[in-house]
């Protein structure tokens, strides 16, 4: 029963996921977190920031990773299946008239109307995460340094991949830990 609940909240979920990786964010939280309590919001949090540094699609990354903990391998087959189908049916239909179908002001006019959207599910999930991040020294000084890095980037134009900003705050992240832990240790 819950092999097929999960194929059905992920084709749910790859069918409206428009925008990509993190416009689909809040959807995800939403489906796994809030309505279905499958995982708690921190461990939710743990798999985006895995998904975001792994190969591959977010919403397929963590669809894998729920279907895994949930029903193992097979679990995650069904998950990943799930989130797949609707994305791979729309592209072949839309493959197939391609040409006619951009030439319609009125598709063109809906893409619009989807582009704002996605602005919004993007800016969304990103307040949700902030608001519910554990706000120490070292996540506040690392989003900061972050966001500002990227910012910088944006408007000076400069062209800075994003692996670089994701690597660096896991350096520094795995550093602040550590030295944590190694404090910890010389006072006990």
């Amino acid at each position: 029963m819950i092999l097929l609940q999960m194929f059905i909240s992920m084709l749910k979920i790859g069918a409206f996921a428009f925008g990509g990786g993190y416009a689909i964010i809040a959807l995800l939280e939403n489906e796994f977190v809030t309505k279905r309590s499958w995982i708690d919001h921190d461990e939710f949090m743990n798999v985006v920031a895995i998904a975001e540094s792994t190969p591959g699609p977010i919403a397929i990354n963590v669809a894998t990773y729920i279907g895994y903990k949930l029903k193992g391998i097979f679990g995650a087959t069904v998950a990943t299946v799930g989130v797949c189908t609707p994305s791979f049916i729309i592209m072949y239909v839309v493959s197939l008239f391609y040409e006619r179908f951009m030439e319609l002001s009125i598709v063109m006019a809906a893409f619009r109307g989807v582009q704002i959207c996605v602005v919004y599910l993007i800016a969304s999930a990103a307040l949700k995460m902030l608001k519910k991040m554990k706000k120490t020294a070292r996540n506040v000084t690392v989003f900061a340094v972050t966001f500002g890095g990227m910012t910088a980037c944006t408007l000076f134009d400069f062209r800075i991949s994003s692996i670089i900003f994701i690597f660096t705050a896991g350096v520094v992240g795995l550093s602040s830990f550590l030295i944590n832990k190694k404090r910890k240790g010389a006072k006990k």
